[in-house]
């Protein structure tokens, strides 16, 4: 997380390779492995990000996603708890049902899928063995990935290979540039913040006009993206329909801005792959 470096030490941990300027490859699935790893480090905080995020792969693969996001975060909240270590637990829209949108930290989750069942499943478990911890729900995390697509460089990718790209109108978030939730993060840290707090993006929009913003801001041709609905993409798993956050709670505790759609583009167009 380079927008810790500057003024922490940064160890990650990784299952599939070592991040960070002090890389650790480990497991959170293997209780006696993690709590080993995470122990040697000492930290004063953890921030967990791990999860099987496939929302499909969850709905067909119910023990390994309830393996990975709810064993792992149980065992990564069982060592803070130990060491006394800070936990910041990343979750995510997905624990609400989408009937009604812009949820407020206060409203009360209903997954409608397994994938937000085992997340929501996760923050009970983190709140109760770390109760000290914070628990930050964000929102189609975005942003340059060296290696990894995400909803707007898949879109980018598409455009840029003139490609026909079918994006849902009827599925609304509150899209999250990555490097703006890592500053709210840092400032979570400063401020010891406690319970939950939702970090995601300041403006609810549908997946078809983030697209299309997309395109605007990268000056690529809009034309590309076919506008669909959910039910006609074949998804094996239900989503919410409207997920989006409200994050002025955050806002106001961390004293950060949470970008809107066109500034967090600006940023992404500025910054470059």
């Amino acid at each position: 997380m380079s927008t810790l470096e500057g003024e922490y030490e940064v160890v990650g941990l990784d299952m599939h390779e070592s991040t960070g300027r002090d890389g650790v490859k480990v497991d959170i699935t293997q209780k006696q492995e993690i709590m080993e790893s995470i122990a040697s480090i000492a930290p004063n905080v953890v921030v967990h990000a791990a999860a099987e995020t496939n929302v499909d792969r969850c709905e067909t693969e119910r023990d390994h996603a309830k393996r990975v996001n709810v064993t792992g975060t149980t065992n990564v909240a069982e060592i803070c708890a130990k060491i006394r270590a800070k936990l910041i637990f990343i979750s995510t829209d997905y624990v609400f049902d989408g009937v009604e949108g812009n949820y407020a930290e206060s409203d009360e989750p209903n997954p409608v899928n397994f994938y937000g069942l085992t997340k929501l499943e996760a923050e009970r478990a983190v709140a109760k063995i770390s109760p000290k911890s914070l628990i930050m729900r964000t929102s189609v995390l975005f942003g340059w990935h060296p290696n990894r697509l995400n909803f707007a460089t898949w879109v980018l990718k598409g455009l840029r290979e003139h490609q026909t790209t079918r994006v849902v109108t009827d599925h609304v978030n509150s899209p999250t540039l990555n490097v703006n939730l890592a500053e709210a993060i840092k400032m979570a840290i400063e401020h010891d913040s406690e319970g939950i707090l939702h970090g995601a993006g300041s403006e609810r929009i549908s997946r078809f006009d983030f697209a299309v913003r997309i395109a605007e801001a990268f000056d690529l041709d809009g034309s590309l993206l076919v506008p669909v609905e959910m039910e006609d993409l074949g998804w094996v798993a239900k989503r919410p329909k409207d997920s989006s956050l409200r994050v002025q709670k955050a806002e106001k505790e961390l004293g950060v801005e949470l970008f809107g759609v066109d500034r967090s583009l600006e940023e992404m167009v500025r910054s470059g792959p």
